[in-house]
């Protein structure tokens, strides 16, 4: 199969050390890991989803919940403290020590270090650390609108190209720019060829990128992981339609010249109506040909397991290293064939996966091969 996927990662990221202050129900907490899997089980509201969400701070993107920065801060917290998640990591490279927190009192910026030191953006991140997640949020993936799939995409090709993320930055923020201008009326038509120059050259490697990781990728979605299904992926639209009938330097000609011409239109719609911000992300059940979105819920369920496991599969390979998997409630949905098949990708890619359920029971098949931390009212205590 291309690009070897079928081989079995060299090793896996793992998290060493886990330490949470004053995040979400969490007043301090301290968690000391080994390579394996960790299950953490405990009723509802118990804060199983908060220990994900703090882990996924220190990787590239907004957040397992995309969630306000100010809404992470512990509610009762003292009002001159700030809420932060230190990480030790055998990551790319060897060990490394990530750091994530409020950048001020009350601040809506994340302030991120790597050995001590600020990090230089998303895409150091990438450097040195990957996540995959899946959470019951997702389970409307394919009937939500189009930007949840791209966010859903572009995670994946963080994994493979960890300069997507400050491109895919660098193109958000100039096309909001562009619609303030043209929103409150402001700036040359020098100024908004800039930001235009700008969002072109940005959006045509985002959709490049893009193109790149699904090429890599649909061979072994299509395939299927054992009793997962096999699915079609395609792009509909945007930049990477561009892509598919010229050259990358066209294509940003094109899109510059197109925003130019579109500025009385955006100026009156707000946004931008052509960009990288544009395309749509298509899911074909590889069984009977269906549209993912009219599938029934449970077999979106599968689609989207398999997807994740395909991808932290195809990572294991390229990269020679299986990333983190943060799975929120994945395996209570599952009957028995399909929860041994999913413990088994995982074991096979020698994963530190992160699952969360209320019954320990639920985790058997992993027996002594996985961690188990019950999570109550705030606190943890490994088992």
């Amino acid at each position: 199969m291309e690009d070897g996927v079928s081989a079995k990662a060299l090793s896996a990221l793992s998290v060493k050390r886990l330490t949470v202050t004053d995040f979400r129900c969490f007043t301090r907490v301290v968690l000391d890991l080994d390579p394996r899997p960790v299950v953490l089980f405990g009723l509802n509201g118990a804060g199983k989803t908060s220990l994900l969400e703090a882990l996924s701070m220190v990787t590239p993107g907004r957040g397992l919940r995309a969630a306000p920065l100010a809404d992470l801060r512990r509610r009762s917290a003292p009002p001159e403290s700030r809420w932060g998640v230190a990480v030790e990591l055998d990551g790319y490279g060897g060990p490394v020590s990530l750091g994530a927190g409020a950048a001020a009192q009350g601040s809506a910026r994340r302030a991120l270090r790597i050995d001590g030191q600020a990090a230089r953006g998303q895409a150091a991140l990438a450097e040195v650390v990957s996540a995959l997640w899946l959470t019951p949020a997702m389970d409307r993936l394919f009937v939500d609108g189009a930007s949840s799939r791209r966010r859903f995409f572009d995670r994946l090709v963080f994994g493979f190209d960890p300069s997507h993320a400050t491109r895919l930055g660098v193109y958000e923020r100039s096309l909001r720019e562009r619609a303030r201008l043209l929103r409150d009326r402001q700036g040359d038509a020098a100024w908004l060829s800039a930001l235009e120059a700008r969002m072109a050259e940005n959006g045509v490697a985002v959709a490049a990128a893009r193109r790149t990781t699904l090429r890599r990728l649909a061979p072994l979605v299509s395939a299927g992981v054992g009793p997962f299904p096999g699915a079609a992926m395609s792009f509909h639209g945007g930049v990477e339609a561009m892509l598919d009938r010229m050259p990358a330097l066209e294509a940003e000609a094109e899109l510059s010249e197109t925003l130019a011409a579109s500025r009385d239109h955006d100026a009156r719609a707000g946004g931008a109506r052509v960009g990288a911000h544009r395309c749509d992300l298509a899911v074909i059940h590889g069984a009977g040909g269906v549209p993912a979105a009219q599938c029934s819920s449970g077999e979106q369920k599968m689609l989207l397991i398999a997807v994740i496991l395909a991808a932290a599969r195809l990572q294991a390979t390229l990269r020679g290293t299986a990333p983190l998997l943060l799975l929120d409630e994945v395996a209570a949905h599952l009957d028995g064939d399909h929860r041994a098949a999913l413990f088994g990708e995982i074991a096979d890619m020698g994963a530190q996966a992160w699952l969360t359920g209320v019954d320990r029971s639920i985790f058997a098949g992993f027996g002594g091969a996985a961690q188990y931390i019950a999570v109550a009212a705030g606190t943890v205590t490994p088992q």
